[in-house]
């Protein structure tokens, strides 16, 4: 009888170690795949950031060339940069108060087809208010310009050469 639960603590001793080693292993790979799946997200996160930060650049060099006016570019440019995350995330209406203004003058404005349906007299009105707003914020938008690229990393030949 000694012998028989003696071999019976062994084997139940045996069978709850290796349920135990089992659970340590899942435990280790589950800690590995949880590790794995973040960094996946955030080499998506970052790709997708790149990607943002790359059409950023293309309009903030644009509207330093004049290729598009400040108030498309203010509300592209606010449009795009609100979805950047994590660290690359921007506080636009604090960090680029000049594009901010012009932005929320202009992006109830009519555009495209809802432009043309309106009436010539209020079409004006518009487009004075939008040329007014850009002619005043235009020194204050030109350095958030130069700023933007500074924060996508264009170089800064590109922008001194626009400014001779």
């Amino acid at each position: 009888m000694d012998a028989f639960l003696l071999s019976v603590i062994v084997c139940a001793g045996l069978i709850v170690f290796s349920l135990a080693a089992y659970a340590g292993w899942l435990l280790i790979k589950l800690h590995h795949q949880t590790k794995m799946q973040k960094r996946a997200k955030q080499d998506a996160l970052d790709l997708r950031n790149l990607k943002i930060i790359e059409s950023v650049d293309v309009i903030a060099m644009a509207a330093l060339q004049e290729q598009c006016d400040f108030s498309e570019a203010a509300i592209r440019l606010y449009m795009i940069m609100t979805h950047l995350q994590g660290n690359k995330s921007v506080d636009f209406p604090e960090c680029f108060p000049a594009l901010y203004e012009l932005y929320d003058l202009v992006k109830d404005m009519p555009r495209s087809e809802k432009r043309k349906c309106i009436q010539k007299k209020e079409r004006m009105r518009f487009d004075m208010l939008r040329l007014k707003a850009q002619a005043r914020l235009q020194t204050a938008i030109e350095f958030e310009l130069e700023s933007i690229l500074v924060f996508t990393g264009a170089k800064m030949e590109k922008i001194q050469a626009l400014r001779s």
